[in-house]
């Protein structure tokens, strides 16, 4: 599963993007990376890519601890995290859902689901409409 992510430090965006398949362990290696990074930091908000999602390996038990993880680092009283989900497919839809509602109950994290990439990014307080766009800028 390729996964990456982009600190675009001017907006406080973290950019991920999924293709293949999704795997909790190797997205907990990844979000290990980005905790680790000189760019990361409390309460960026956070752009979660599932459009090129081509195989879902679910794991719940996994997948509770790697949300729960992530809340250790997303818990930072004063810096609330926003998170957006961006996908386009029953299988993407249904793991975004699931992501967003794991952060119900969790003050500092605010997580929603979209399906169009100007509502994301309207979410997330940024001015730019199209997602492309707004990388080629920050490239």
């Amino acid at each position: 599963m390729p996964l990456t992510f982009r600190i675009i430090p001017d907006m406080a965006l973290v950019y991920v993007q999924y293709s293949g398949q999704i795997c909790p362990h190797e997205t907990m290696q990844v979000f290990e990376d980005y905790v680790k990074h000189p760019d990361s930091r409390p309460g960026q908000k956070q752009l979660v890519d599932l459009r090129h999602v081509t195989k879902v390996d679910f794991d719940f038990p996994a997948f509770l601890r790697m949300q729960a993880k992530k809340a250790e680092v997303f818990h930072v009283p004063g810096f609330p995290t926003l998170v957006a989900y961006l996908a386009d497919s029953s299988d993407t839809i249904r793991i975004a859902r699931m992501a967003q509602r794991s952060w119900d109950g969790i003050s500092d994290v605010i997580a929603r689901m979209f399906t169009e990439e100007a509502n994301a990014l309207a979410f997330l307080g940024l001015p730019q409409t199209d997602l492309h766009a707004l990388l080629a800028r920050t490239a």
